[in-house]
């Protein structure tokens, strides 16, 4: 099957490069030239402009988005509905929000283009391993695009979920209970570094993956962070969060369903972000005021330590 592949990053690159070895013909395209040609050594064909990559397709056209969710998608979905025909499809395989998935959905259904919002999970490792997909919008769009599908997925990894939205809220769920995994690991392996035991984590985390009842592919993935880095030394307790986590907890606020668990797990990534927390000055200070609890002052600048 022919489509268009738009951004070539570390998810639409690998993506293009499976396709191309199930036998789909790829249309390339990305802001960055290198990356196009690094495609196009993988048997893509090249294109320097989203105008350029739709002349390259034949009619019904299927454009596959791996961008960055928000002002780039909906600037790349609006220009592609100006280039697009009637029969044409787009698929939206990013981290979108599912309320702009369905706003770009009926937009597209305005000018008679498909708009299919496709939640994918796999990361650096879906070009050996596959991708799950978690499909949304209209049935018939989607059995047009199902041999992509089944080609970027391992088996059973792809399904149809529902209607416009539905593809990208599950994955949305899904990335709010990895939000909550990742926590829980974080945490026990934390608690098993500061202990009386000098434990190798490496070797628990390896230990725990053959019969425990926590073992996971994260798991397996902190196995090899702690063979390549025992101690973690080179790495910053920094933790980044893409968006899903909050829409997530916001969702489960809408619903009224508790989420403590992924709710925790995302404030928790805000902690690793501060330098020092100014709450917690706040409680050593009235801890001070009402028992006399001793407090750490800041070195006075310039005064020799």
């Amino acid at each position: 099957m022919q489509l268009g592949m738009v951004g070539l990053g570390r998810m639409g690159a690998n993506m293009t490069t499976r396709l191309l070895r199930g036998g789909h013909t790829v249309v390339v395209y990305d802001r960055g030239p290198a990356a196009v040609k690094s495609s196009e050594g993988e048997g893509a064909t090249g294109s320097s402009s989203l105008a350029e990559l739709v002349g390259k397709l034949s009619a019904p056209r299927v454009v596959w988005l791996m961008i960055p969710a928000g002002k780039p998608t909906d600037d790349t979905v609006q220009q592609l509905l100006g280039l697009l025909a009637p029969g044409d499809a787009i698929v939206d395989g990013g981290n979108s929000n599912f309320r702009d998935s369905q706003a770009r959905y009926a937009a597209a259904k305005a000018k008679g283009v498909a708009f299919v919002d496709a939640g994918t999970s796999g990361g650096v490792w879906g070009l050996a391993n596959g991708y799950c997909l978690m499909v949304g919008g209209d049935a018939d769009a989607v059995k047009r695009c199902e041999p992509i599908f089944l080609t970027l997925a391992p088996k059973d990894g792809y399904a149809y979920v529902g209607p416009s939205g539905a593809g990208h809220f599950s994955k949305m769920v899904h990335n709010g209970i990895e939000y909550g995994m990742l926590a829980a690991y974080g945490e026990g392996f934390e608690i098993l570094e500061k202990s009386e035991f000098v434990y190798d984590l490496h070797q628990l985390a390896e230990l725990w993956l053959h019969g425990s009842v926590v073992r996971s592919w994260l798991l397996e993935l902190a196995e090899l962070a702690f063979k390549e880095d025992p101690n973690l030394k080179d790495i910053r307790g920094y933790v980044e969060d893409s968006g899903e986590g909050r829409w997530t907890v916001q969702a489960a606020i809408d619903e009224n369903v508790p989420a403590p668990v992924i709710t925790m797990s995302l404030l928790s990534r805000f902690v690793s972000r501060q330098d020092e927390s100014f709450s917690a000055k706040v409680i050593a200070a009235l801890r001070n005021q009402f028992g006399g609890h001793a407090v750490k002052h800041e070195p006075v600048a310039g005064a020799k330590s």
